[in-house]
Order: structure tokens, then sequence, then C-alpha cells
């Protein structure tokens, strides 16, 4: 059988803010997904799919489908061994095995059952027992959940969502049953505005969000042309031909990552983001959070234990534009270094 092979994330032309957005997501998950809003044809969907190539390897508990850590708590993986009807093994002994971060898709017609899981009922049918078959939040754990056309899902699966990203737990009731797991993962949303809007419950859980648009360079254009000719022509030639960069890429993520926990910033600049969030009527704190930690992972990327002004200013049009509600846009961006002034320098 021919090998589908997917189109290189380095290879997209442009869109610099949407790429930047995933990779911060890569390197600190924290920072809890980004939504990126934008016409058909703008290369969302297949920046999301190529992120898989790139992504790093965990470890990950073999013989259940819940991509657990060896550090889970016991009796969690006790329960999900017993539920999917797997003897557990010696805790002490346990099967790891390394995986890349997985991107699952969500699709817009998925039912409640496939995305939470149920009880599976040929097996109940078979041998009288009860035992779980897993949905996709599942499979999402400490990776991905892609959902295109996210503002086109139905409510009681957009429920299911804001339950579990704020939890971080799964829960699976059917038919007296009732199991829990660990649904720990990063949203990524793409969607078109034109065909309707999100709920402010969902927006809200977004850490970032980007709208992209078609690139209006004649050049860029032309080279985003060429680029699918050639991939369509020979898409193992072209992969082939992106390896490297898409290596480089990989290797500055992992370095941002292992230097991510020691950047730090200033009692200032956690001042300065506290007032844009302020200025511009930002409900709760979870803006303010997200700020900290998207800039403190911005300075790791460019490969800085510090975190300046620049970086929050990043942040902040990465962070507020979906939580705005007082003022547009255009007025909301603060010159945090204008108010502050650099306090880090580049190592």
């Amino acid at each position: 059988m021919k090998k589908n092979y997917t189109y290189p994330f380095t290879a997209i032309v442009g869109q610099e803010e949407m790429k930047l957005a995933l990779i911060l997501n890569i390197i600190n998950p924290a920072i809890s997904g980004v939504l990126i809003r934008g016409e058909k044809g703008t290369a969302k969907s297949t920046a999301v799919r190529a992120l898989a190539d790139i992504l790093p390897e965990i470890e990950v508990i073999a013989g259940i489908p819940f991509n657990l850590a060896p550090d889970e708590d016991d009796e969690t993986i006790r329960e999900c061994f017993t539920v999917t009807g797997h003897a557990m093994p010696d805790p002490d002994n346990l099967e790891v095995t390394m995986h890349k971060v997985q991107v699952v898709e969500l699709p817009v017609g998925a039912t409640e059952d496939r995305v939470v899981g149920t009880l599976d009922l040929e097996h109940a049918l078979k041998t009288g027992e009860k035992r779980i078959e897993p949905g996709l939040l599942a499979a999402a754990h400490r990776g991905i959940l892609y959902v295109d056309e996210v503002n086109l899902l139905d409510d009681h699966v957009v429920d299911v969502l804001l339950d579990s990203a704020a939890m971080g737990v799964n829960t699976i009731e059917r038919e007296g049953v009732s199991f829990s797991h660990p649904a720990r993962f990063t949203l990524v949303g793409t969607m078109n505005p034109e065909e309707g809007e999100l709920r402010p419950q969902l927006l809200d859980r977004f850490g970032l969000c980007v709208h992209v648009g078609g690139i209006a360079d004649p050049q860029d254009r032309v080279t985003v042309m060429e680029r699918r000719f050639a991939f369509e022509q020979d898409q193992e030639r072209f992969c082939s031909e992106w390896q490297g960069e898409s290596s480089k890429l990989a290797e500055r993520i992992v370095a941002a990552r292992e230097l991510y926990p020691s950047v730090t910033i200033s009692r200032e600049h956690l001042l300065g983001i506290a007032k844009s969030c302020l200025k511009v009527g930002v409900d709760g704190h979870r803006g303010d959070i997200i700020i900290m930690k998207t800039a403190k992972t911005i300075a790791a990327w460019e490969g800085r234990h510090c975190v300046g002004s620049d970086d929050i200013d990043r942040a902040v049009a990465l962070a507020l534009p979906h939580r705005i509600r007082r003022q547009p846009l255009q007025d909301m961006v603060m010159d945090v270094g204008s108010l502050l002034g650099s306090k880090c320098t580049t190592n």
C-alpha cells in the first residue's frame, strides 16, 4: 500500500503568527491551546496536521489506550487496565514505550459516545461482562485534540470538551458503570468566522487566538503553488527535501522545553501584564496567567532565560484578541516596553 505523507510544517509559506502559536503550545501545553480563525484555503488544517512530524516523544504505559505516563497514580493505572479487560501487571514492572505526542482529530459530526467513550456492547453481549471502549479524549490525553470547524460542533459535545478541559478528567457513565480517567490535552481549533461564532464559554478555553488570511505578496503566492505542485507530484521526495528543516525545528522545540522551567519574569513585567488586561476589561484572571506563560515560552523559544518587554507585547497580541469585551483590538495592544523598559538582555 502506498504511504500517504503529510505536508511538512516547515514548508508552509508565511502564516508566521499561526505557526508560532502552535509551536508555543508544543513547548508549553499549559498555554491551553490555540484557536485559528480565517477564511478557507489558508493552511489552517494543513499546519495542525503537520504538527505530528515535529512533536516530541513521551513515555507511555503499554497495553492500554489511555496514553498514561509511568508516574500516574497506581489506582488510576489499575482501573484503566481493569475497565478495558486487561490484567493489571506488577506496578514495578510496567511495560513502557516511547510514542510521539499525538494529534487526535475530532470530526464535526462525532457523537458524544465517540468523544467520551462508551460500553463495549459487542463484548457485553458475548460474555455478559461490562467493558469500557475508550473515546477520543482517552487518545488525546497528553496530546493535542484538533477540532476543525469547531464553531459547528453540537452543544452537548462542546459541554463535554469544556468539562474535560477544565478538570483534566473525563468521566464515562454508561449502564451502571462509572469510570474516570485523565484527559489533559491541548485544544486546537480552526474555524471560518463566516460560518458562525463560538460560544463564549468555549472561546475563553483557548489560550491563544490568531487570525489568518490569504498571502498578499505575489511572489509568496507563487511559492505556495510551486511547493504544493511539487508535493503532489512526489510526496516522498518533497518530504525528504524538507526533513532537515523539520529536524532543526524539532530540536529547537526540545531545547526550548528544557529551558522553559528556568525562564524568569520580573514583578514589574507582571504588573504590566495586569494593567494590559485591566485596560481592555478582560474578565477574570485567565488572560493574565496565559500572557505570563506565553511570554515565558516565547523567551525560551528565543533561547533566553529572562522575559523582556517584546515577549510580553507578542504574548498580549496572541492571548487577548478573543477576550476583549469593551473595545476593538486596534485600541487594545499596550506598548508594555514603553511603560517598563526592558530588563532582560539576550544571553
